[in-house]
């Protein structure tokens, strides 16, 4: 599957395009121009995108108007084509925000309800009971996602709900070319909906890829190879950021041994998952983080631990905003890419991640432990990377069974002394060593 290979990036069209919260309908900025961040994608290692949603919506994106129309603020739908064309042209991947989980009040057949009622040919699209009433004071009420009212909860068991959205998909295969959805809600979403969409991307597209949003709880309940073939990594996400903040790596490696590790009860060895330190919904990692000297460590970890890593916009150049600001502060416009010392490191590791089978497939083992080091062990037939982070000032002599006597800094090109089972680790430091 292409997307275990890939190193993917973020992007959030909405705040990209500088678009009002409202729908104006006003395009100040189109979604075409991030054709111009190609060249910034490629210097990263970045081979594919995945962008928040693009279709017409009521405000944020989530909240559905129209699934086969651009939302304006964005741009047209020939200008997205011709920007997956281009990314496309320079080896790029697009995965694409599948919101099936619920629509906008705009969406026209909910519209049609709220006319229309009881004899709306729609009203079994959605969870109506017209006795009761909404926040909305419709004189009717309706099921919304988590008791959000302006996302208004589709019925997944209805047929025409489901050929309409498969139509969507199939739509934006034809016309966009895209490679893959990331679905919202994953854990939302009726499971047998889940099943029959994955025969649709079995069908419309060799190694189509659907990749769930989920938080907590049993992965493989939604990834295997009748639903899902990926999902995000939450329990790391907190891991990760955590790990750092308390100086115990203990915390991501316990994660990181329950997911992938030796053991026969392992959860998901041979899976995927996608990993992240920070995306749309969540503090940026450069404010979460209370030792800026941790921020490119984090990242060293992230790409070379199991999983599928993924960048969110600007946060490669260590772009700051916290929860609490709202999400305009995460989600801001950018008027180019910036390329500095981190995203020189983040480029880097990347690099290293896409080359070496062993950390897109290798089993996985931490012979070295401590509160502040930690070496991971990547195993992929005869092919070993050792990941070894020090998120200490001072250096630091890891003693383990390296197996060699040297080997090779994939970062750097040099040799590295492995003499007597001892491995070197400067101060805030991140090495791949190849041995």
């Amino acid at each position: 599957m292409w997307t275990y290979e890939s190193v993917f990036y973020q992007i959030y069209p909405m705040g990209f395009c500088n678009a009002g919260f409202e729908n104006d309908g006003i395009c100040r900025r189109s979604i075409l121009e991030f054709a111009d961040w190609a060249e910034h994608l490629k210097k990263m290692s970045v081979n594919a995108v995945y962008f928040s949603p693009v279709f017409e919506s009521d405000t944020h994106g989530y909240n559905t108007r129209d699934y086969k129309l651009i939302d304006k603020r964005l741009g047209t739908n020939e200008e997205f084509k011709q920007l997956v064309s281009r990314l496309h042209e320079q080896g790029i991947r697009v995965v694409l925000d599948g919101v099936f989980n619920h629509v906008g009040r705009g969406f026209a057949q909910f519209r049609d309800v709220l006319e229309n009622r009881w004899n709306s040919r729609y009203k079994d699209w959605f969870n109506i009971n017209f006795d009761g009433n909404s926040c909305y004071n419709d004189g009717l009420w309706y099921e919304g996602w988590e008791g959000c009212y302006d996302l208004v909860k589709l019925n997944l068991r209805n047929e025409e709900v489901i050929s309409h959205i498969f139509d969507a998909v199939r739509y934006w295969v034809s016309e966009f070319d895209i490679d893959g959805l990331r679905l919202d809600v994953a854990y939302c979403l009726d499971r047998e909906f889940l099943k029959r969409l994955r025969r649709l991307a079995n069908e419309i597209k060799p190694e189509f890829a659907l990749i769930g949003e989920l938080l907590h709880g049993d992965y493989n309940q939604f990834v295997n190879d009748e639903m899902l073939h990926s999902c995000t990594n939450y329990e790391c996400y907190k891991g990760l950021y955590s790990s750092f903040n308390s100086c115990n790596m203990f915390e991501i490696v316990h994660s990181l041994k329950r997911q992938f590790g030796p053991e026969n009860w392992t959860l998901y060895k041979g899976k995927h998952l996608l990993c992240f330190v920070d995306n749309h919904d969540v503090t940026r990692v450069a404010s979460i983080l209370t030792n800026k000297n941790h921020l490119p460590l984090i990242y060293g970890l992230l790409f070379g631990m199991p999983g599928i890593p993924c960048v969110y916009y600007g946060s490669e150049w260590g772009t700051e905003a916290t929860k609490a600001q709202g999400d305009p502060a995460l989600r801001p416009c950018f008027e180019k890419p910036e390329f500095n010392g981190l995203t020189e490191k983040i480029a880097a590791y990347a690099r290293v991640h896409r080359e070496e089978k062993a950390l897109c497939y290798g089993d996985f083992g931490a012979p070295v432990l401590t509160n502040r080091q930690c070496v991971l062990e990547r195993r992929c037939d005869n092919e070993r990377v050792m990941v070894a982070v020090n998120m200490d000032e001072n250096g630091y002599d890891a003693w383990f069974n390296t197996g060699a006597s040297k080997g090779l800094n994939l970062l750097t090109g040099e040799e590295v002394s492995l003499e007597g089972g001892k491995l070197y680790m400067p101060g805030y430091s991140v090495q791949y060593i190849k041995a």
